[in-house]
């Protein structure tokens, strides 16, 4: 009989569990059983991390249930418990399963997904010598040069096993003779992975809190030169400058915390210069969108809101007076933001605001940032919680508001597993919590003021600009007329060089908008027209002038702009289009004496780029911004009276429906950029399709008129919000791989799919990208229930066929058809 331990001794006792089921960080769908040792019986809960092993590998899980009913096959040992709090409480478990469920992504990934702890786990790879390869090394170190690399790795492999670091340190070559030793079957590697202290960071502030008496207290040397220090100079030290003046004073400090007499804790750093605005007094309509927000707040019940304000109508006012409308409550605020670009100035406000009850969360800090902030959250110490998508899985306690501030933007759609959008799942938590939540926008998307519309969220308008501060006049340049009168294909139109230079001498600032990066679009040959194609992906290679280099923007590869052409040998390449690269080298030429930079991802890429450019034109230290979509979204630069896009038509021409939706709002938004100060502001936009609507409509600022008229086109072409969408797309570096499984798919829907729409297989848009072949079909249902009951039947015929887990790829609600 199987012994049972028990927790005490005395009578009603529960026993410990000998079992857990593990979700992992797989593309599988399915739960991992493992044995645990004794030690972590009575420690292991429902969402603590653990560290197990699977395969040669040793992964991080997230701990779904301990039982003690025996698996049906030998199970193996779990390794290490990682955190005696559980990482994931039942809340955000529950969301994780939604997810999963919702979106079709294994658990495991997106449990991943929802806990940035990975900076904790140290791992690495340890290398031994197997029994031939123990017998080769004995013959060849007889008389053989130590100078060897091979020699020298099986030297010190020799005796025991060794860490790949340590035999980088010893040997250059190492991983080179490792691989080589490895295919002759000489040595074998198994992967390693260990709790790192989440206190040895790059940036640590040593605080003190005496919590015992020092005397009597057997401490080395360093120890008591540390206390004596701190003794003296009482308060928070960076221990970098500490370790400066005392000898070993890390060792030290980590010592002194483990005997309870010092506390330390990471130096949190947040991005920005606080945007010191005071707060302005409420126009009409913003005092009744608070009173009907802070109404539902006083209720403690779920609400949607949906707060639709022109660009400049205050909404950020009304998000922070909510959020101290929560504070007051006694509850905590996640509030979302779309663009790494719009966060330092976002949490510069609300740093100043709410002090020290902040928490930053987003991807330019680092993992062990990250870690921290979550830690802070998790324990309470921060009550306002500030950051991109990914922050709406930050452990909240007592959730009351969740604001997605600019809601229709594509950023809060994640791009690989899991494939969720945060404004969707933010609604769905606040649901659980009983919180409120309010989508902000000026252009909301279709699907959110449809769902107003249909009664499903609350609609508060904002119609006008605060301080009664006019919209921004819009002229539209026909650029077809340009090139008639002028017989030049320029960027830039005369009347917006003229309205620039007239701006820059009136001492007033501009931004130029193209949402494009580079220099030159692409580069081809005059003699053949071949186009220099990236070698992983189909499509063209940009130019950059400043790096001298082709470069693909979806895979990252480079190359050498080309002399000659790679099909046909001439000589004569001619680098066509433009890129905000040419447009900022334009600007200079046309403005020798003016101040100009450029924000776009390739001048953004340091960890505070974003900050030092919009601080230095905040500050007027530049009188023209260049930039891409970044410039266009949640920026309030008073002394900025003039916008002028140089191409409106980009994005019009892509193969997606929803097209003429981005453009829209892409240009709405830049537009309200102008005129946000005491100056009126214009907007100049240069276009060759003058007469497309959704040109015409962004120029008026009319939003319902654009609603109206795409709402005509969704519903006749039966797309989002008059049917559920989802994207199935076969990707295989095998082309034929990938036309075989598409085809299995196109007939496994065949006779199930009465009332579901199929479009496909085809080859995507792109039909190569990262090297593998993508073909792809379209699902679309008038039941949101049934397509997701489809793509379940779809997932578990995948696994009935043994294809590759990443073969098949399922996006729900997608963004782009791309």
């Amino acid at each position: 009989m199987e012994r049972v331990q028990f927790m005490t001794q005395g009578y009603g006792a529960e026993p410990l569990h000998r079992y857990c089921d593990v979700s992992l960080p797989v593309p599988l769908d399915q739960i991992f059983t493992y044995e645990m040792p004794e030690t972590l019986r009575h420690r292991v809960r429902r969402g603590c991390r653990i560290l197990v092993p699977f395969g040669a590998r040793k992964l991080t899980g997230i701990v779904l249930r301990t039982h003690n009913d025996k698996p049906d096959r030998e199970t193996r040992n779990a390794l290490q418990l990682l955190g005696e709090e559980p990482a994931l409480d039942e809340e955000l478990l529950s969301l994780g399963t939604w997810i999963a469920n919702y979106y079709c992504s294994p658990l495991g990934e997106v449990l991943r997904a929802m806990t940035p702890l990975a900076a904790e786990v140290r791992r690495g790879r340890v290398w031994a010598l197997t029994d031939s390869g123990r017998q080769a090394a004995r013959q060849l170190l007889i008389g053989a040069p130590e100078s060897d690399p091979t020699v020298h790795i099986l030297s010190l492999l020799d005796h025991q096993s060794l860490t790949e670091s340590y035999l980088e340190r010893k040997t250059p070559e190492a991983k080179k003779v490792l691989r080589s030793l490895q295919r002759k079957g000489f040595v074998i590697v198994e992967d390693t992975a260990a709790e790192r202290d989440p206190l040895r960071a790059p940036s640590l502030k040593l605080i003190v809190e005496f919590k015992t008496r020092v005397d009597g207290e057997k401490l080395r040397k360093a120890e008591r030169e540390l206390i004596s220090f701190l003794e003296l100079h009482p308060g928070a030290h960076n221990l970098a400058e500490v370790e400066a003046l005392v000898k070993d004073a890390s060792t030290a400090a980590r010592g002194l915390k483990r005997r309870g007499l010092v506390e330390l804790s990471v130096q949190t750093t947040h991005l920005g210069t606080p945007d010191i605005r005071p707060p302005h007094e409420l126009n009409p309509h913003q005092q009744a969108a608070l009173g009907t927000i802070e109404s539902f707040l006083d209720k403690k019940q779920f609400q949607t809101i949906l707060l639709q304000g022109v660009t400049g109508s205050g909404k950020t006012e009304i998000y922070l007076r909510a959020i101290d409308a929560t504070l007051a409550q006694g509850r905590s605020t996640l509030m979302l933001v779309p663009e790494i670009a719009l966060t330092p100035a976002v949490s510069g406000q609300f740093l100043h605001r709410f002090g020290d009850r902040v928490a930053i969360l987003h991807s330019a800090f680092s993992d062990t940032e990250r870690a921290e902030q979550w830690r802070r959250i998790r324990a309470g110490k921060a009550q306002v919680v500030v950051g991109t998508r990914s922050s709406i899985f930050a452990p909240v306690q007592n959730l009351g508001l969740i604001v997605v501030d600019e809601e229709h933007d594509g950023s809060y759609k994640q791009e690989e597993n899991p494939r969720y959008n945060g404004r969707d799942v933010a609604v769905v938590r606040a649901h659980a919590a009983g919180a409120v939540v309010i989508l902000g926008s000026a252009t909301p998307s279709l699907e959110s003021r449809h769902n107003a519309e249909k009664e499903k969220y609350l609609l508060i308008e904002l119609p006008e600009r605060i301080a009664r501060r006019p919209m921004p006049e819009v002229e539209i340049v026909d650029m077809r007329q340009e090139f008639l009168e002028t017989r030049k294909q320029n960027s830039f139109s005369r009347r917006m060089l003229d309205v620039i230079g007239a701006r820059i001498d009136a001492n007033e600032q501009v931004m130029v908008l193209l949402n494009r990066r580079g220099f030159s679009t692409f580069a081809a040959c005059r003699s053949c027209g071949e186009r220099m194609e990236c070698v992983n992906c189909a499509v063209t290679m940009t130019y950059h002038h400043r790096d001298r280099r082709m470069l693909c923007h979806y895979c990252n590869y480079a190359d050498r702009p080309p002399k000659k052409c790679l099909k046909c040998g001439s000589d004569h390449m001619h680098f066509l289009g433009t890129g905000s690269e040419k447009v900022e080298e334009e600007l200079h030429l046309a403005f020798p004496k003016a101040r100009i930079t450029r924000m776009d991802r390739d001048t953004v890429s340091g960890k505070r780029r974003y900050e030092t450019i919009l601080h230095g034109f905040r500050a007027h230290e530049y009188d023209i911004l260049v930039g891409t979509q970044m410039i266009a979204k949640g920026h309030d630069i008073p002394n900025v009276t003039l916008v002028c896009v140089v191409s409106a038509d980009v994005g019009l021409g892509m193969p997606d429906f929803r097209a003429a939706e981005r453009t829209f709002q892409l240009l709405t938004q830049v537009a309200g950029r102008a005129g946000r100060g005491d100056l009126p502001g214009n907007v100049i936009l240069q276009t060759i399709n003058p007469e497309h609507y959704a040109i015409r409509l962004a120029s008026m600022q009319d939003y319902r008129g654009f609603y109206d008229k795409e709402l005509q086109f969704r519903r006749m072409m039966r797309y989002p919000p008059f049917a559920a969408l989802a994207n199935v797309m076969v990707r295989s570096v095998n082309q034929q791989q990938a036309i075989d499984i598409s085809s299995e798919i196109g007939r496994f829907f065949g006779p199930l799919v009465k009332d579901v729409k199929v479009l496909g297989p085809a080859e995507a848009p792109i039909p190569r990208l990262k090297t593998e072949f993508r073909y792809q079909l379209l699902l679309k249902a008038a039941s949101r229930k049934r397509l997701n009951e489809l793509l379940h039947n779809l997932r578990a015929f995948a696994e009935e066929r043994h294809w590759p887990p990443t073969s098949l790829v399922i996006d729900v609600d997608p963004l782009s058809l791309l």
